[in-house]
């Protein structure tokens, strides 16, 4: 446990004294949240009703993704994680440990955002800041596990880029963040219950936010806890220590296993 907690604390450090994991972590989504807290409501009123679970989502997404993958590929390419192994660290911490002290990174943030949006904003309050507080939890296990798989999978730094920006960009696109589900064309729509973002914002408005969900809340919230749990159990399955290592346990192509859940939901919802 000891050993455990050095570890956790030296990552969390890290996240705020990395110049990169900081941009991530807080300079990226605070200065977007701001930019847009300045902007959208005066092109549309109504943004403030969602801007808070909108602007959360948003530094989940960018944290997560964009932040998340880089240093463990940098890691296995530079050999730190077989140095790791011969001093007896397991896989379990080393992927565990990054997506716990991101998870805290985005509680400040996210903490931030719902006491500063409303009067800087004017931005409309949860109404249940349980439900707030599950459906945020939620998005990050799922987000944080995501940017994990991406990380195994992913053969060098320009393939994470791709990789992540494959969810990323149509998230902002698709996902709720700034055109509602509901004016999307039934096509856009079935795409967009693939996305996290989509389940998330779903589950903002009808649990937390006084609002009307789209489809069932609560399956949106099991279907972003779900695919995060195989997302990570999937990391774990498809981890390699070393780039040179030959042995391989899986295709990469496994990790497209993360969208079952969702494809259930667009079934089912």
């Amino acid at each position: 446990m000891s050993a455990f907690m050095t570890h956790f604390s030296f990552e969390f450090k890290t996240g705020i004294r990395n110049k990169n994991l900081l941009m991530m972590n807080y300079l990226f989504p605070l200065g977007f949240y701001l930019m847009m807290g300045a902007i959208m409501p005066g092109i549309n009123p109504l943004f403030r009703d969602t801007m808070i679970p909108a602007m959360i989502t948003f530094a989940i997404l960018a944290s997560t993704l964009l932040g998340l993958p880089d240093p463990l590929v940098n890691a296995r390419e530079t050999g730190i994680f077989r140095s790791y192994k011969i001093n007896g660290v397991p896989a379990l911490s080393i992927l565990l440990i990054p997506g716990l002290t991101t998870g805290l990174h985005l509680a400040i943030v996210t903490l931030i955002i719902t006491f500063t949006a409303p009067l800087l904003f004017d931005a409309a309050l949860p109404s249940n800041g349980f439900n707030l507080f599950i459906v945020v939890a939620a998005l990050a296990l799922a987000c944080s596990n995501y940017g994990l798989l991406i990380g195994v999978v992913s053969p060098s730094t320009r393939m994470t880029v791709l990789y992540s920006q494959i969810i990323f960009i149509p998230s902002m696109i698709l996902g709720g963040l700034m055109l509602p589900f509901s004016m999307l064309p039934a096509a856009a729509q079935q795409v967009a219950q693939l996305l996290p973002a989509t389940h998330a914002m779903n589950a903002f408005n009808g649990l937390a936010m006084n609002g009307t969900a789209d489809f069932n809340p609560w399956a949106s919230v099991i279907i972003l806890a779900t695919s995060g749990i195989i997302a990570f159990a999937l990391a774990l399955f498809l981890f390699n220590w070393d780039r040179r290592n030959s042995e391989q346990r899986g295709h990469p192509l496994l990790a497209l296993l993360i969208l079952l859940p969702n494809l259930i939901g667009i079934l089912l919802l």
